[in-house]
């Protein structure tokens, strides 16, 4: 069965050497109660440890049923001892936090027994050692004797054919000795037995063959045995340990200290509390930042004009050197060289209209088109405009007005169709009639203190002064009408044409269009200010019709034909008669297009779509767009991302110290359960089996701090909100994203199980005997 042959195991310390074990050779029975007697330090229980695998020998060899152990690997002894072997020590090493089945189950959980088998078999073993009544007690509960037969039951459960046993009574009294020599002796029966002793009347009253000790060498045996097994019967099966098992160990243990396990995780989660709070408030912050840019930005839209400027930076002068030359050189401006004529064609419209909607939804189109419009104010007929400008038509207002065109601010023209619906409703608030539901209702813009522009007023034929109040209800349900080309001019016999009169008979054409103010809104917030210009604003798609209406009139039929302006016979250039044709209504092309970003961030993604279509064009054929928003989207963008990136590397210095915390605790926790790694080792727990533990430990620990610090941080955002709202007056300004939260408990058990590791891998590179005799 069991054979040692010629087995040697020195200690050296310094220049001493202690031979525990020098040239022992013996072999035992498959069936015996074999006693070893010898004085302290004979070496009888490193012999005792070398047959159980727990201490490995020198030199020699120990043969099992024919195997020799030579060439055993770390693990081979492992299982060794979780399938062959069964201990009972004299200090009993049942582990405390588990219950009286739980430690009895181990070694078979080790053996990868299935659950139902596992607990037949433990309870079957404590009810032979006369525990059945007692198996869901603690240890705690237990008498000394009682807790012996726990480790009998344990050594037994797995059914071994050696049972190997160390002063099994040398803690118990004179009665509770005599039981459980009695309860050994009958095991003796069915598997080898061998225990160690200095009582040589308990070796003579219980043992059939009794081996005395003494320096590391066999002095008598009693009933020698020479094994004569030549052929390799002994098989092994290795051991594991599942992580669901190692996490029920754990949480067994952590649940005996349940006030430092708090203590820790709440020191632990620190730095989960801290970025966890800065997340909360950056994505707070990026929510009110995205509010207030999204707003802003619609003031300045991405502005394609059919005249743009390709230039950056004003010109140097420094490279210039003084001329001696006589003569003068006629050179054009840097602002002419600059000037690009954009090709807007029906080609680009159709790329612009196919911009993905995540990105914007609002495209505004602005046309060059003059309308025919009368109002009938107190019985008399006149002709009035959409306009801002001084009737004076001074250089500001034309100016104010050719910057609304090639920038997109201060254009009194929105997107029509539902588009332009939701681009009012997200800027204005109707404060008396309501929003226009076609492209004939037009409306009355106010800013927040509901003054509007005195020129438009006047413009649209109200007798108005600077800083006179008018009533909603004169302005609202004002009706104007649109006059065709065909009805608004008459053709001279020369071939020119003149305005006819504004009169009844203009007015009341059955052909004419008429519009309606349906509302006047105010703006929401300042900082949705100027987004349309303060006075009247129309549907782009009003334009639209009107070019429908007049594209082949005879003025633009003649004004086409002709190389003189046809109204005032003047002669004009190719340039100046495109114009001409555009302002009648003839040219389909738009004056300017406005592409409003849904957000802030998605206007570079929208500047990218635009770059798509230059790409490969010669200089001439690119079509440049003008975007003031530019230098505001590189600053502001990532400002946010920025401060947020610096406030978590500081909070970060948390998560650190605690990995620290968490190792020193580990490590703690490695020490004070250096009695259990030897038990879980003398059961056969590999080394991975040992790490596998005390990372589980970590783990549960880490998904704890992360639990606790995001639950802290998330009620910690109730009373934050409260205070920035008395001192902001912004709402809701903390909010932790759930997958924020998610990833921070993540983040916390993968770094605490990194800061446990080491310690894990200390744990389990102990020496299983000397874990064993620690206390």
């Amino acid at each position: 069965m069991l054979e040692l042959k010629h087995i040697k195991k020195y200690f050296y310390v310094g220049d001493s050497v202690t031979k525990a074990l020098d040239d022992v050779s013996v072999s035992f029975r498959t069936k015996e109660f074999v006693a070893i007697l010898g004085p302290s330090g004979s070496g009888k229980t490193t012999m005792l440890n070398g047959i159980g695998g727990l201490d490995i020998y020198d030199s020699g060899d120990l043969v099992i049923k024919g195997k020799s152990t030579k060439d055993f690997s770390e693990s081979d002894w492992d299982a060794y001892r979780n399938n062959s072997v069964g201990f009972i020590f004299q200090s009993y090493n049942i582990i405390g936090h588990l219950s009286i089945l739980d430690n009895v189950e181990m070694g078979m959980t080790l053996s990868g027994v299935d659950n139902t088998e596992k607990k037949e078999k433990a309870i079957k073993a404590l009810e032979r050692v006369g525990l059945g009544p007692h198996m869901d007690k603690k240890p705690n509960q237990l008498s000394g004797g009682q807790m012996q037969r726990v480790a009998i039951a344990r050594a037994i459960a797995n059914d071994p054919e050696i049972l190997l046993c160390d002063e099994p009574t040398g803690a118990l009294d004179t009665e509770t000795s005599v039981q459980i020599m009695e309860l050994i002796k009958e095991l003796s029966k069915e598997r080898l037995v061998i225990m160690v002793t200095h009582n040589p009347d308990l070796a003579k009253q219980y043992a059939n063959r009794i081996i005395e000790f003494a320096d590391g060498k066999i002095q008598h045996d009693s009933n020698p045995y020479q094994e004569d097994l030549s052929d390799d019967k002994f098989d092994l099966k290795k051991t594991k340990m599942t992580f669901w098992t190692a996490l029920k160990l754990s949480f067994t243990n952590i649940k005996t200290k349940k006030a430092r396990t708090f203590l820790t995780a709440f020191a632990s989660s620190i730095g989960i509390i801290s970025i966890a709070i800065v997340l909360a408030l950056s994505s707070g912050f990026q929510t009110q930042i995205d509010k207030t840019q999204s707003n802003t930005l619609a003031q300045f839209p991405i502005t394609i004009s059919q005249i743009a400027s390709n230039q950056t930076a004003p010109p140097s002068n420094k490279d210039k050197k003084t001329s001696k030359s006589d003569k003068v050189t006629a050179k054009k401006s840097e602002a002419d060289k600059a000037t690009h004529v954009n090709k807007i064609n029906k080609k680009y419209m159709n790329y612009v209209d196919n911009i993905d909607p995540k990105l914007s939804k609002t495209i505004t189109y602005t046309y060059s088109t003059g309308m025919n419009l009368l109002r009938e104010v107190n019985g008399k007929v006149k002709t009035v405009k959409f306009s801002n400008t001084d009737s004076n038509a001074n250089s500001a207002s034309a100016m104010s007005s050719a910057m609304a065109t090639s920038t997109g601010v201060g254009s009194s023209v929105y997107p029509g169709g539902k588009s332009g619906q939701n681009f009012l409703k997200k800027h204005y608030k109707v404060i008396s009639g309501s929003l226009p539901t076609s492209a004939n209702d037009i409306i009355l813009i106010v800013d927040k203190d509901n003054s509007t522009n005195v020129n438009a007023l006047k413009n649209l034929g109200f007798s108005v002064k600077d800083g006179q109040k008018l009533n909603f209800d004169k302005l609202v349900g004002t009706q104007v009408k649109v006059v065709s080309n065909n009805n608004y001019y008459q053709k001279l016999p020369t071939g020119n044409f003149v305005p006819n009169s504004a009169d009844s008979s203009m007015y009341n054409n059955s052909s004419n269009k008429t519009l309606k103010v349906s509302g006047i809104l105010r703006v929401k917030s300042s900082s949705s200010e100027n987004i349309l210009a303060s006075g009247v604003a129309y549907s782009d798609q009003l334009t639209k019709n009107i070019i429908q209406q007049n594209e082949n009139s005879d003025i633009v039929t003649a004004q086409k034909a002709s190389k003189s302006n046809v109204i005032t016979g003047e002669t004009v250039d190719a340039t100046t008669k495109t114009g001409l044709v555009s302002y009648l209504g003839a040219s389909k092309t738009p004056s300017s297009i406005m592409i409003y970003p849904n957000t802030f961030n998605n206007k570079d993604k929208v500047l990218n779509y635009l770059d798509k279509y230059n790409k490969g064009k010669s200089k001439a054929n690119k079509v440049i767009y003008t975007d003031l928003a530019g230098s505001v989207s590189n600053l502001t963008g990532g400002l946010m991302d920025a401060i947020t990136y610096v406030l978590i590397a500081f909070a970060g210095i948390s998560l650190v110290t605690s990995m620290i915390m968490i190792s020193i605790i580990t490590y703690t926790s490695v020490l004070e359960r250096t009695k259990e790694i030897g038990i879980l080792k003398a059961l056969g727990a590999r080394k991975k089996d040992i790490t596998r533990v005390f990372d589980a430990e970590t783990t549960i620990l880490g998904v704890a701090s992360g639990v606790l610090g995001v639950v802290i941080a998330w009620l910690a955002t109730f009373p934050i909100n409260a205070v920035l709202k008395s001192m902001t007056d912004l709402s809701n300004v903390a909010q932790l994203n759930p997958i924020h939260a998610l990833i921070l408990i993540i983040v916390s058990t993968i770094l605490t199980v990194l800061g446990g590791h080491i310690p894990a891998r200390m744990a389990a590179k102990k020496d299983a005997a000397t874990a064993l005799r620690s206390e």
